[in-house]
């Protein structure tokens, strides 16, 4: 057994056996542990003991202590990096700072992308004022599947420009190019089965955009294409259409049927013309079927020079019938397709020029000549036929273009 006495620097080790029947005293007993090991067990053990020993604090220590509880007692803290008067400003700075990035970024960032989507909301924005009363952003016109009963709404009346070539004009909600060609869904009729008439409506959208869209005829070509797909039995129509092309004048004039504007006058305000329109079909007489088809386009054009601004619109209103004919009663040529009617209404073009081109108006010209005669007619108003306005081709008065 292990005696410590901590009162005194002495360590004693008494023995005690185990092996002391009725609590009586017996020999001392034989060590089992060599010597040296008991030895150095005794010399360890009071080492530890006297390490693990409460020591009173140097004088240095209790100096310190001292000085700290006195300002404790005051109420003054000691100089750290959390409590240095400098640091702490400067900590409270970047806090701010933070904190004001915080409120300020989100709404920046909101600020921006609204800026982004819409750079008109900019002060100063050099198109702003050019976009009073913008309606660009106004939603496509739903697809036109009836005649309309009057003339569409009149709308800001903004000056078009290069930007926004169709600024001030029913177009601008107009669909663009060939996707304003809808066709309506076919169906079995007369002697025709769908698939003729599938095929039918598909020739007559091409049709249409042979002659008012294709890039080269606008700029005057020849349509070769537009001219191959008719019937060659329709020999008095192909006559007369080739010496329109040929030597236009005032009684064979080929923008009748074809869009065609002099390259070396005016050229196209971008790439978009728009469309509006629509195509339907019926059972005609002696067992044909009908195709009928109503569009306006609309034509943006600047003059040809260098640097030239200014945009002119021309309006350009077809109405054309396709006859289809039951091939067990007809000569007709498988493929081909017969134009059995074609009537055109333009809106500012010079009606007294024909050299078989368009020749839209600008706002800087100088009028000469005398004033039109016609009757006054709204260029976008689709609600009634070309013989309901000018079927005697009189020139007229456009409203606006």
């Amino acid at each position: 057994m292990l005696v410590v006495d901590p009162l005194s620097d002495r360590l004693e080790i008494s023995f005690v056996s185990d092996n002391q029947p009725d609590g009586k005293s017996s020999e001392e007993p034989e060590l089992s542990v060599p010597d040296d090991v008991w030895e150095r067990f005794a010399r360890d053990t009071e080492r530890d003991i006297r390490a693990s020993a409460q020591k009173e604090p140097s004088a240095r220590a209790r100096m310190v202590t001292e000085r700290l509880r006195a300002q404790d007692a005051r109420g003054e803290q000691p100089v750290g990096w959390r409590t240095d008067p400098a640091r702490q400003k400067a900590t409270d700075r970047a806090g701010r700072r933070k904190r004001l990035w915080a409120v300020i970024g989100v709404p920046l960032a909101i600020a921006v992308a609204v800026v982004a989507m819409k750079p008109s909301l900019i002060p100063g924005d050099p198109f702003h004022s050019a976009r009073s009363g913008d309606t660009s952003d106004a939603s496509p016109l739903p697809e036109e599947t009836a005649a309309p009963t009057a003339a569409p709404s009149a709308v800001d009346p903004d000056i078009p420009t290069l930007a926004r070539p169709f600024a001030g004009s029913p177009a601008e909600r107009y669909a663009d190019g060939a996707a304003g060609i809808v066709l309506p869904p076919a169906k079995a009729l007369g002697p025709f089965s769908k698939a003729q008439l599938e095929r039918a409506l598909r020739q007559t959208k091409q049709l249409l955009i042979d002659t008012n869209l294709d890039p080269a005829v606008l700029r005057g070509a020849r349509p070769e294409a537009a001219l191959k797909v008719i019937d060659p039995t329709q020999k008095e129509l192909l006559s007369d259409l080739n010496t329109a092309l040929r030597s236009p004048d005032d009684k064979r004039d080929p923008l009748l049927m074809f869009t065609r504007f002099n390259p070396a006058q005016v050229r196209p305000a971008g790439h978009v013309i728009k469309t509006r329109g629509r195509m339907t079909f019926e059972a005609g007489k002696r067992d044909t079927v009908v195709v009928h088809a109503d569009y306006t386009f609309v034509y943006p054009m600047v003059r040809a020079e260098k640097g030239a601004t200014e945009v002119a619109r021309t309006i350009v209103r077809r109405m054309l019938d396709i006859e289809l004919y039951d091939p067990a009663k007809y000569q007709v040529t498988p493929g081909k397709i017969s134009v059995s009617k074609y009537d055109s209404l333009f809106g500012n073009s010079d009606c007294e020029v024909h050299d078989g081109y368009f020749h839209p108006q600008f706002r800087s010209d100088t009028a000469t000549g005398a004033a039109p005669t016609g009757p006054t007619v709204d260029p976008y108003d689709r609600s009634g036929g070309a013989g309901d306005v000018s079927g005697d081709g009189t020139c007229g008065i456009a409203t606006r273009s």
